[in-house]
């Protein structure tokens, strides 16, 4: 594969042969779905686990930077609300797919 050097910037050449060699097949596209899916909802998981330490070692006074804390909360949230509009934007994708007519 060529490289284009613009400025700084590096982007690859592509053309007609390098997209036919990079097809991959359904159930790999599937598996890669599959597997960044599952890697974003145990990273979510983490920020909420770890707010939810940081939260009960403020109130055993384990620690005592309230503001540590608060951005921490507030990261856990905007990534749950992220993921929950992400769900819903799947959710309704799906659906029109499924109103298609084949």
């Amino acid at each position: 594969m060529e490289i284009t050097k613009i400025g700084n910037l590096q982007t690859p050449k592509i053309g007609i042969d390098s997209i036919n060699k990079s097809k991959i097949t359904s159930g790999e596209a599937q598996n890669q779905f599959k597997t960044s899916l599952k890697n974003a909802i145990e990273n979510l998981n983490k920020t909420q686990v770890a707010s939810d330490k940081k939260t009960e070692a403020l109130v055993t006074g384990q620690i005592d930077d309230l503001h540590d804390v608060m951005i921490t909360a507030q990261k856990a949230s905007i990534a749950l609300q992220t993921a929950v509009e992400v769900q819903s934007k799947a959710i309704n994708a799906y659906n029109e797919i499924m109103r298609m007519q084949v």
